[in-house]
């Protein structure tokens, strides 16, 4: 069975940095697109970015192009989060997912959710 855990959060200031890692156990894993997933109190859990299985494709929401990119390490069974020029309305919990369908985004598994880093952004 899948199982994620979700590090490198913390508080920063912004226009600062920070790189959110995502380990997963089990044995699918270089087989499974994977997804990072942001909810700050009081709104939607919202899709940040995405990565099919061979990293070959990526998505980005509009608001974090060109600052944030996403990478996996299939050896590694980890998927990684680089924040770059953090604002103040990137503040929320960050997920990973695992297995969820790459199509026009991300569709994620409804089952395999790590339990989250939190990410505080001061101005």
């Amino acid at each position: 069975q899948d199982h994620l855990v979700e590090s490198g959060g913390g508080l920063v200031q912004a226009g600062g940095s920070l790189k959110l890692t995502c380990a997963a156990s089990g044995p699918t894993f270089r087989l499974e697109n994977m997804g990072w997933f942001r909810q700050a109190p009081g709104n939607a859990r919202e899709l940040v970015a995405a990565i099919t299985s061979t990293g070959s494709n990526t998505y980005y929401t509009e608001s974090v192009k060109d600052r944030f990119t996403i990478s996996r390490d299939n050896a590694r069974n980890t998927v990684y989060l680089q924040m770059n020029s953090l604002k103040p309305e990137d503040t929320a919990v960050y997920q990973c997912n695992l297995g969820g369908i790459y199509r026009n985004g991300y569709i994620p598994h409804r089952t395999y959710w790590g339990r989250g880093t939190q990410v505080t952004v001061s101005s």
